[in-house]
């Protein structure tokens, strides 16, 4: 059994710096099973992005302590696991794969979470021309199987260069371009979330492919949430 959900359990109760002090052995051996999940999913996530072939377990994994300097919540730590897997690393402004886990909040996701003005420009002509094949991505059965359809704020109105008969506008009025598959606290627990996480990361490959060809980083290596 995974011991994530219980350790986490007990530091959103107790999100303080005495207390992870306190508790740093459960911490540490709780990471370290983190780490060797993540190296099993880095295994198989490499067949599909192999410019990640370099990466280690610690490339892909968020810190646990949280940047408080602009925040009204000053707790010191967050009370998730992140693992984020982007061929262009963490902090990439490409498409990527994310996997949280938190007790009753675990899921994992994909694309490109509210990207920057020139990014978000870039993606919208890559719809404009290629709308089509983003169409035939996310109505592929199996990929609506786990993925319902694009999530992300909207625009109300139609965004500056493209009009409200575009045949792809309610893409284009997307300011976020990502996708989430719930996973239950049993599925973290056992240790069943690797396996379906890998088969959601592969459903999500060719919405990720798209977004990095829009930002033509792909091929440089380059790619995000």
């Amino acid at each position: 059994m995974r011991p994530y959900l219980d350790f986490l359990s007990a530091l959103s109760e107790n999100n303080h710096k005495d207390w992870m002090d306190a508790n740093k052995k459960w911490y540490l051996d709780t990471k370290a099973t983190l780490v060797a999940d993540t190296e099993v999913l880095l295994k198989t996530m490499v067949e599909l992005e192999p410019s990640m072939a370099s990466f280690k377990a610690k490339d892909c994994l968020f810190r646990q302590n949280r940047d408080v300097r602009f925040s009204a919540n000053k707790n010191p730590y967050k009370i998730n696991f992140g693992v984020y897997f982007s061929p262009g690393g963490k902090k990439s402004p490409g498409p990527g794969y994310y996997l949280q886990i938190q007790p009753g909040n675990s899921f994992l996701a994909g694309g490109i979470w509210m990207p920057e003005t020139d990014t978000l420009k870039k993606i919208r002509k890559e719809i404009d021309f290629s709308g089509a094949d983003l169409e035939q991505i996310v109505e592929n059965p199996d990929f609506k199987k786990l993925f319902p359809s694009l999530e992300g704020e909207k625009l109300k109105t139609c965004p500056r260069d493209y009009e409200a008969s575009h045949p792809y506008i309610e893409y284009l009025k997307l300011k976020s371009f990502t996708v989430s598959h719930p996973i239950s606290d049993q599925a973290v627990r056992t240790g069943a979330f690797i396996h379906f996480a890998l088969e959601g990361f592969q459903q999500m490959k060719p919405l990720i492919d798209f977004l990095g060809q829009a930002l033509e980083e792909v091929e440089d290596g380059a790619g995000l949430l």
